[in-house]
Order: C-alpha cells, then structure tokens, then sequence
C-alpha cells in the first residue's frame, strides 16, 4: 500500500510538470544519478504531504541532486527529513525549510534573487532551477570557493557566488526581487530593506543563536518591510567578519532545526 501511495505522489507530481510545462530548468536534462526515487520520496512525503504546493518548487526541489551538497560521509542521508553538517560548523538546511522559504520567496522567471548564507550551494541551486540571476554570499571563504566549483560543475554557473560580509548585502547588483537568509539575525539588516525592490519579499529567520527564532516573510510596500508569514525555527547565526577573528568558540556551533508538522502557514 505505501508503495502504490508513493507511485500515486510521484503520477501527481510528474502531472503537475506536464501541465505546467516547467520542467525545463538547469537540471531537466541531467543524466541519471542514482538518486532519483530517493528525491522523489522526499519530494512526496516531505513536501507534498505539508503545505509546499508550488509546482515549480517541488519540480526544483526533485531535481536537483542534494546528495552533491553534503560531505561524502552524509551521502546516505542527504534525502532524510532533517539538517546535516556540512563542515565550519554550519549545516544544510533540511528540505522541507529549503522548499518552504523558496516558495515564500515567490521567485518568478527573470527575478533576481539574492542569498545570504551560501553554505554548501544548495539552496542556491534551488533557486537556480526558477530564475537565472541569483546571487549568493558567503562570509566563509572556503565554503564559498566550494560551493561556487560545485555549482558549476553541476550546471549552475549563472549563479553568482562571492565571500563577504552578509550584513551589508550585495549593494552593486541591487534592487532584489527577493532575498533571502538562510543564518538568524538578531533584527533585519537595514542593507536588506535598502536593497529589496518595492514589492519585494525578504525571507530571514531572526532571534538569538540558540535561543527561540522565527521565520519570517516580509514584503516591502512604500518603502517599509510589512511582516505576512512566520514560522518557529532554529538556525546557525549570521555571522559577522569580526566573530570569525575572535577566538574559539566565538561562533557557536550549528544547532539543528525542527521539522515543522504539517500545519506549517502556508504563505
């Protein structure tokens, strides 16, 4: 019976591609890797089961290869219900958060998109599949020179990949049609309102590291951010350039996030 269910989710989700005419993005020809019933489960039963119900981000999140953005000892678990480590004390988020915050972000063909917090490039790749013009930045140097050879080496070379100072944005290729951060900030960054165009969505988690965070959707109508969708979470800290001069132990580890039921708001 859970067999036939999973084939019955899968019919649906490949109906949805057909209808919708979107399987057209950068992985829609990428050869086979082993991997597909794995992310097709996931897409099934993580997403589909909750409240992620745009087409194009199921579509983006069954094709792209997350077993490539884990270290090779988490290959095995990369499909599973939950964040894994990726090194540097950071993680990759789990599924369901990258699914939900990319169809809070709305991103449309021809949007562009910036992302705080490039950690292994995965969602980046995400976002790669529903528009051509993300830009993702990352304060660790060494994960952003691996997160930019990954990407490229799997297709994603439009995505913009640099080491830097999250806090500040990425003022030259502003305005964005959406942003978003994948660190908690104790308050939104003021580059962020700056640089989000009018109607624009910001999708940031905020609160105390390891403390009680929130994920929050906002949309900037005349110049201000107005608050639309929040959801309880837990992610690593958005980091500032001085906290990786500091000592050991300055920036915290990686605490893992929850996995929200299914009565998750939707956006």
């Amino acid at each position: 019976m859970k067999k036939i269910k999973a084939l019955v989710a899968l019919a649906l989700l490949a109906g949805l591609m057909i209808l919708a005419g979107l399987g057209v993005g950068v992985g829609a020809g990428r050869a086979p890797d082993g991997f597909e019933d794995a992310r097709q489960a996931m897409v099934a039963r993580q997403l589909q089961r909750r409240d992620i119900t745009d087409p194009r981000v199921l579509i983006a999140m069954g094709t792209v290869p997350r077993h490539r953005f884990v270290p090779a000892a988490q290959v095995s678990r990369a499909y599973g219900d939950y964040p894994l480590p990726i090194g540097e004390d950071q993680t990759i988020s789990q599924p369901y958060i990258v699914a939900l915050m990319t169809q809070w972000a709305e991103v449309a063909p021809g949007d562009k998109v910036l992302e705080v917090g490039t950690g292994s490039g995965y969602q980046a790749a995400v976002l790669a599949e529903l528009t051509d013009k993300v830009f993702s930045i990352e304060i660790r140097p060494d994960l952003a020179h691996q997160a930019a050879a990954r990407l490229q080496d799997l297709g994603y070379g439009q995505v913009q990949v640099r080491s830097g100072d999250g806090y500040q944005g990425w003022p030259e290729a502003a305005p964005f049609d959406a942003i978003l951060v994948t660190a908690a900030a104790p308050q939104v960054p003021p580059a962020f309102t700056a640089q989000l165009k009018e109607g624009g969505r910001l999708v940031i988690p905020l609160g105390p590291s390891g403390g009680a965070q929130t994920l929050m959707r906002y949309r900037r109508v005349q110049g201000k951010l107005v608050e639309d969708a929040s959801l309880p979470v837990r992610f690593v800290p958005l980091v500032r350039p001085e906290a990786l001069k500091a000592a050991p132990g300055a920036d915290p580890p990686a605490a893992p996030e929850p996995s929200p039921g299914p009565g998750a708001p939707k956006p």
